[in-house]
């Protein structure tokens, strides 16, 4: 869900009742709860079998002048590579490799999470910024402290834009895009679920 696109929304404030702002936000709440308890199987209940999960990469390019004046001049989706098949993300995955990463981290010899990691999610400025009949698109915030003996305690945030399936047992994550606001990816958020 691109910036473009958040933009052009309609967003449309009688379909965002604080009912359902509630009950979203509710949603993201249980969501960290589950990762950072480490409830894998959980939390991938809470995925939808077609979910598509990516983190694009995040590059620096140079500031545009013929564009001065307007906000695309510098704007965060310049930025990005494979968010929308573009580049190479850091993450590209589907449900068939979501599940095998949560599979793994139940094995023995998952060396790289033993011990594992402690985790403590801050998740906030959620935002509905569409309804469209089922499916809800939401922005929202996080902030991950990553922590595990033996070595450095790592702090990462970004923004998650998700597009949710609305059905009668809750709510499921269709797609996911997760934009990092750190300079430098370093190796634990390659095991993590943000």
């Amino acid at each position: 869900m691109s910036d473009e696109k958040m933009e052009s929304d309609c967003y449309d404030p009688a379909k965002v009742t604080p009912a359902l702002q509630l009950d979203v936000e509710q949603f993201y709440y249980r969501e960290a709860r589950l990762l950072d308890n480490r409830q894998y199987q959980s939390w991938l209940a809470l995925c939808s079998e077609a979910i598509h999960y990516v983190m694009p990469a995040r590059t620096n390019p140079l500031v545009d002048n013929s564009e001065r004046g307007n906000e695309s001049m510098i704007s965060i989706e310049r930025e990005l590579e494979g968010a929308d098949s573009t580049g190479t993300p850091i993450r590209n995955e589907t449900y068939p490799y979501l599940m095998l990463r949560v599979e793994r981290s139940f094995k023995p010899n998952a060396w790289a999470e033993n011990p594992p990691a402690r985790t403590r999610r801050i998740v906030g400025n959620i935002e509905i910024l569409d309804v469209q009949d089922d499916r809800l698109s939401v922005t929202s915030a996080f902030h991950l402290h990553y922590s595990r003996p033996g070595s450095e305690n790592f702090l990462y945030a970004g923004q998650r834009r998700d597009v949710l399936l609305r059905g009668e047992d809750g709510y499921k994550i269709l797609d996911r895009v997760i934009i990092m606001d750190v300079a430098e990816i370093v190796l634990p958020t390659l095991g993590l679920f943000l």
